[in-house]
């Protein structure tokens, strides 16, 4: 059996970020080869990975990239919101933002995608939860990207640069000047992190919701004459497109008091010297959607005593 020194434990951790009893117990397994014990930790890390993930992750970041006329919008998820402070889980989301910029965001493929340092996405997520101690889960990614134009885009809650609470994308294609484009897009970008629309115009809006929302506005009106009932749907409808779908939402910035976003865009034409269409919009908020689970933290601590 090789002389395991402090010197190469400490080696080891740097290495792995793994703790000092387990890089020990790890380089007497291997007889003292570093690279081997790294590959022996990271199997017992992927373990240790694997136990953790059917704990809920529902905090974590937000991140965003750009480049050019594209960008890409990540969600990366932690167990805690302390998770989202440590550098090394700023610096995976980080980086997966870049790898989703280069490479896509579908999903599936994303994670498969290589990771700077030689390994995929998928084991530098897993290598991170072995590390830091908590399940993580790459939940979406979504980009936008147009021929000429401006991508902009906001951070909300930041916690360091290109990471947050809520991350918004705006795409405006014109082939105008790109500076006044993207102070635009920016603000349109405010826009969106505020008022959290769920489409572009009347014609995104989901089949579904829509007729969801034309049920209650029938319920609401039942007993009515239908030639009537109808024209409270449709003046209904179209009170609820103001309210939900982004060119019909009047700006909340005061400089443009009382317009709508599809009326801001066609005012800044002027300032930009050429058309501009507001093409798209992406919006994550952390965590949306995801049902958190509520702990008893009494049954918890009498679990606890009990084990």
């Amino acid at each position: 059996m090789a002389n395991v020194t402090a010197a190469m434990v400490k080696d080891l951790r740097e290495k792995t970020g793994a703790g000092m009893m387990d890089c020990k117990n790890a380089l007497n397994e291997v007889d003292g080869d570093i690279e081997a014990a790294v590959d022996w930790l990271r199997k017992k890390g992927l373990s240790k990975a694997a136990k953790k993930s059917g704990r809920i992750a529902a905090e974590g970041l937000v991140t965003i990239a750009v480049r050019g006329t594209e960008g890409v919008v990540v969600e990366v998820n932690s167990e805690t919101d302390f998770v989202a402070r440590n550098e090394e889980f700023q610096s995976l989301v980080r980086t997966i933002g870049s790898v989703a910029l280069e490479h896509g965001t579908d999903v599936a493929h994303l994670s498969n995608c290589h990771y700077p340092g030689g390994a995929t996405v998928a084991e530098a997520i897993a290598n991170a939860i072995a590390t830091i101690g908590e399940n993580m889960t790459l939940r979406r990614a979504s980009g936008l990207k147009v021929t000429h134009g401006a991508i902009s885009h906001y951070i909300h809650n930041a916690v360091a640069d290109s990471l947050g609470k809520i991350g918004v994308l705006v795409a405006l294609e014109s082939t105008g000047n790109t500076e006044v484009l993207a102070a635009l897009g920016k603000q349109i970008a405010l826009h969106v992190a505020a008022t959290s629309p769920i489409a572009l115009d009347s014609t995104t809006v989901d089949p579904a919701t829509l007729e969801r929302e034309a049920n209650v506005l029938r319920d609401k009106n039942a007993g009515k004459p239908a030639n009537i009932l109808e024209k409270i749907v449709e003046n209904g409808l179209k009170t609820y497109y103001k309210e939900v779908c982004l060119l019909d939402q009047i700006s909340i910035h005061a400089e443009h008091a009382g317009k709508s976003i599809a009326q801001v865009v066609k005012e800044a034409e002027g300032k930009v010297g050429a058309p501009v269409a507001l093409k798209g919009f992406i919006r994550y908020a952390l965590g949306e959607g995801i049902e958190k689970q509520e702990n008893d933290f009494a049954a918890e601590v009498a679990a606890a005593a009990k084990g």
